[in-house]
């Protein structure tokens, strides 16, 4: 099994009613970026998967242009988060102390 199919499945496990397109733009990013190069499939699924909604899907970078901290920016677009994966039918939910980190 190659590392696109590895990922590719760990998205489908969190994410099941992921839209095609985000599908896609998910998988693409964790087998791009070379901080999640050494990670786990399981690994960078979940952290493309969240990056990719907190970005993407929420008010975070624009918490940040209006002056709020990262972890502050991070705070107020949890709930959000969690909603969208709950949409997407994931098991898993972001915590606040994985958003702490």
């Amino acid at each position: 099994m190659s590392r696109r199919e590895a990922i590719e499945g760990a998205v489908r496990i969190l994410a099941p009613r992921i839209p095609r397109h985000e599908f896609e733009a998910v998988t693409d990013h964790a087998l791009g970026s070379r901080g999640l190069h050494g990670a786990s499939p399981e690994t960078a699924a979940w952290l493309s998967l969240t990056s990719y909604i907190r970005h993407r899907l929420t008010d975070y970078d624009d918490l940040l242009n209006d002056g709020y901290d990262q972890e502050s920016a991070r705070f107020f677009v949890l709930d959000d988060m969690n909603a969208v994966l709950a949409e997407w039918g994931s098991p898993r939910r972001v915590q606040a102390d994985d958003e702490a980190e």
